[in-house]
């Protein structure tokens, strides 16, 4: 026995039998054919009920009859694939011209399944007859079936461009194709207008086929789109839900009467209702399908206080009642997958055209030829009947009649057939006369077929003629809407958050929860929850319409929409940003800023470790797309920012350096710049670093509160802080030791209400009031804080301020603004006032004005 081992490399062998697998689902499953507009599966389901005769004049049939007849001779796949394949060429809502006529349940909109093909009954459609149309006349090649026992069409006649008005979807391997329905009446217009002038542009085209034309109806946007779509074959169309704003006097009501094509109503209203039952937007009442046999119908009821037409764009956006729909329009062509315009689909479906019509042609001018023949015998035998007549009496058998015919009078072998096989009741006069009509009704017909076969326009009219006579037998209005421009739908962000006051909570390594307000009345005494190794940054009290701003040490930062935070409990670590923005992993926040209006007059102030400042209009940091972090400051280096604060252009600017220099002076003196810039020199740094910037209101009493790396504290009066050039290297606040150099650790602005937290590395933690202290004067030391071990040192440091939101700093701020204007001005000028050459008689001057305003509390400005 030979060895019959066949050595191949695998590259070679899954290359070749993917070759011929991909082949085969390109060309014979899932693409359809430019010239009838059909997949094999579906042309084959239409020809074997056609050769069954379950045409659309006989009683229904049932399905599963004929899928057993399809799986039979001419499909071997499953019966499901088959069934289901003919379940969508009877679905109206998927087929703008259903080809099947179906009995029973042939499932919904909602997705239901059709009942199994045992229940159903089924039949062709009326208009399925005319792509099945002549096909007995040889107007295309037939092949044999995958056993070879029968022959089935390659193509139907189709004497509509079926292609363009029921579309097609499929994927196979390297390709896809989405074919839109399109309008029948418009595509056949458009047809005999190509067929007429060959050389027409796209935009004539386009006087005719205006768009696609859903089965569901609904509002195409986009006339470029299409065009695009048109002209190359693939184009962005938006499909938008049909829609009615109903007011009534308790209420007002969307109600939807048509959808996108091929979205699920089931599914649509339960996304809806699911944003209704999440409260992702206030003012949903109800959701309710009362799609009936009259037709679709959802109604939306909504609180009379909603913004209706708002509600509506959320939805629009966030839902199926607008999609996208991507035209693809990839089909068989020449046996090849080609991606076509529509000029290109129609000159395909027009070449078909005129190759049915020939074949046609020539198979009626064959017959009529022969029948012309039969008729030409049969009048000259009557002619000579008595002879005739004689001849076949006096003949043995009809093998010797016919010999004896054609011997003696010349009869061809067909002629002398079918005399031997007349029927003597035909020999009367007036089936001679009538054998004269048809013999000049006969010559007509070669005449007017040789025509057709002749003349190329002749040609033409025909298929035109048969174009004009479907339109008229089916007619089609247009169900989809067209609108040439795409509208855009704008979303009120805080119209459509359901304004709830929460806690929100920021630490240092970007771990962000949302607290309610009674997790944080349960949680009294209970620690507040975050990692060992992590610090709190900032605890605000806000609210869902508000925003969040997170700086980052490397000079970026990230908008936070505080209705997206997740909400956890007091004690619970919470979860990192990451899951909202996109942000480095080494990267660490620095500051958080509360915004309720970022058009507010408002600034952001910002310093680095070495010495640059900048100050940026706050609504520069507004954005619509926040999915990454964003460059506030451009750095130098190894350069970080180390504190973000918000002004309100009439805030005194405090910076401390490492080695103990504090510089005061007026925000006015940084000047505003643009997001990403980079800033400006703060301070005059000589082997120094900043280790503070803080903001305060020069008409409010606040203490300077030092703390040193070693674990001392200082309290100082701004107001003995004497005020300064921005490029000065300030002034010392704290007397140094011969024998030991103290550098600060961290310098903030305090109150005298203000709860101050230190925490070590090794975790231990001391609390305690800005009162505990009293003021020192600025060469004085250290007072000890708390106690450091050898490899202790100071970790963090925060400030329990009283809980607030955005909007109460802001409303305060005006109200000190436009009532004490003046006061503002002075002490401004006293702070911007150059005081390089400042004695001690200006400084005491200085303090008995901030004396002055020490004495005032807020409460006095707002009675003022």
């Amino acid at each position: 026995m030979s060895d019959k081992k066949i050595v191949m490399t695998l590259e070679t062998i899954m290359g070749d039998r993917f070759g011929k697998y991909s082949k085969y689902i390109i060309q014979d499953r899932a693409l359809p054919d430019v010239r009838d507009g059909l997949k094999p599966v579906q042309r084959r389901i239409l020809y074997s009920m056609n050769k069954e005769g379950n045409t659309a004049n006989k009683p229904y049939r049932k399905s599963a009859k004929t899928v057993g007849n399809v799986i039979g001779n001419y499909h071997p796949h499953g019966d499901k694939s088959v069934y289901d394949a003919m379940v969508r060429l009877s679905q109206e809502w998927k087929m703008r011209a259903p080809l099947v006529d179906m009995q029973g349940n042939n499932g919904s909109i909602d997705n239901d399944p059709a009942a199994a093909m045992r229940y159903t009954e089924a039949r062709l459609s009326p208009i399925a007859s005319e792509l099945l149309k002549d096909l007995d006349k040889e107007t295309v090649l037939m092949s044999l079936n995958f056993d070879d026992t029968e022959y089935e069409p390659t193509v139907l006649p189709a004497a509509y461009p079926n292609l363009l008005v029921n579309g097609a979807t499929g994927i196979s391997a390297g390709y896809a194709t989405d074919i839109p329905p399109h309008n029948l009446e418009e595509v056949i217009d458009a047809t005999i207008y190509r067929i007429k002038h060959d050389h027409c542009t796209l935009e004539k085209m386009m006087e005719f086929i205006k768009g696609p034309d859903f089965p569901t109806g609904a509002i195409v946007e986009g006339i470029d789109g299409i065009k695009n779509a048109f002209k190359n074959g693939k184009g962005k169309v938006i499909v938008r839900a049909k829609t009615e704003i109903v007011e009534d006097k308790n209420m007002n009501q969307i109600v939807v009467s048509e959808i996108p094509y091929e979205v699920n109503k089931a599914d649509l209203v339960r996304k809806i209702d699911e944003i209704r039952f999440n409260r992702n937007i206030d003012g949903i009442i109800e959701v309710r399908d009362e799609s009936d046999r009259e037709g679709l119908r959802i109604v939306i009821d909504l609180k009379k206080t909603a913004d209706v037409q708002n509600t509506l764009n959320y939805l629009y956006k966030n839902t199926d009642l607008q999609k996208n729909y991507n035209y693809n329009m990839v089909a068989i062509k020449n046996k090849r997958p080609v991606l076509m315009g529509i000029i290109d689909i129609l000159d395909g479906y027009i070449d078909h055209q005129i190759d049915v019509v020939t074949r046609s042609s020539i198979y009626d001018l064959n017959k009529a030829k022969s029948r012309l023949h039969i008729v030409d015998g049969l009048i000259k035998a009557i002619s000579i009947l008595d002879e005739v007549v004689k001849t076949i009496r006096a003949s043995k058998d009809k093998s010797d009649a016919k010999n004896n015919l054609i011997t003696q009078y010349q009869f061809s072998e067909k002629q002398a057939e079918a005399i031997v096989m007349l029927q003597l009741y035909r020999l009367t006069n007036t089936d001679i006369v009538s054998l004269e009509e048809e013999k000049q009704q006969l010559d007509l017909q070669i005449n007017e077929l040789n025509e057709i076969l002749d003349s190329d326009d002749k040609l033409r009219s025909v298929i035109i003629n048969r174009l004009k006579s479907i339109k008229k037998q089916y007619p089609m209005p247009r169900l989809t809407q067209i609108k040439e421009q795409v509208s855009e739908v704008k979303i009120d962000e805080k119209a459509m958050i359901i304004a709830e006051d929460i806690n929100i909570s920021i630490t240092r390594d970007g771990y962000i929860k949302r607290i309610s307000n009674r997790s944080i009345k349960a949680s009294d005494k209970t620690p507040f929850g975050k990692k060992d190794d992590d610090s709190l940054v900032a605890l605000f009290k806000a609210n869902t319409v508000n925003n969040l701003l997170l700086f980052t040490n490397k000079g970026n930062y990230l908008f936070i929409p505080c209705h997206k935070i997740e909400e956890f409990k007091w004690k619970d670590v919470g979860k990192h940003v990451s899951y909202l923005v996109k942000v480095p992993a080494d990267e660490k926040i620095v500051s958080a800023i509360l915004v309720d209006d970022f058009k507010q007059p408002l600034y952001v102030m910002i310093a680095t470790k070495n010495g640059q400042i900048k100050r940026t209009a706050l609504q520069d940091f507004e954005v619509q797309r926040y999915s990454k972090a964003m460059k506030c400051m451009g750095l130098k280096g190894e350069d970080e920012v180390i504190d973000v604060k918000l002004t309100d252009q009439n805030r005194g600017v405090i910076l401390v350096t490492r080695a103990g220099y504090g510089v005061l002076y007026s925000e006015q003196e940084v000047s505003i710049v643009g997001l990403k810039a980079s800033g400006i020199k703060a301070l005059n740094l000589k082997d120094d670093i900043v280790v503070s910037m803080d903001v305060f209101n020069p008409m409010l009493t606040y203490s300077l509160l030092v703390l040193s790396s070693d674990g001392g504290i200082k309290r100082l009066k701004l107001a003995d802080i004497p005020a300064c050039k921005r490029t000065t290297k300030g002034t010392p606040l704290y007397h140094n030791l011969k024998t030991k150099t103290i550098f600060t650790y961290k310098a903030v602005v305090v109150s005298n209400q203000d709860e101050i937290n230190v925490t070590t590395t090794s975790l231990n933690s001391k609390e305690f009031k800005a009162v505990d202290f009293n003021n020192a004067r600025l060469d004085s030391r250290f007072t000890p804080l708390i106690k450091l071990s050898k490899n202790e040192w100071l970790k963090d440091v925060y400030i329990d301020k009283p809980l607030y939101t955005s909007d109460f700093i802001i409303k305060t701020n005006q109200d000190i603004h436009l009532k004490n204007k003046e006061v503002v001005e002075d002490t401004l000028f006293d702070l911007v006032d150059n005081q390089e050459s400042r004695n001690h008689e200006t400084k005491v001057s200085h303090d008995k004005k901030v004396n002055k305003f020490e004495k005032l509390s807020l409460d006095d400005f707002l009675k003022d």
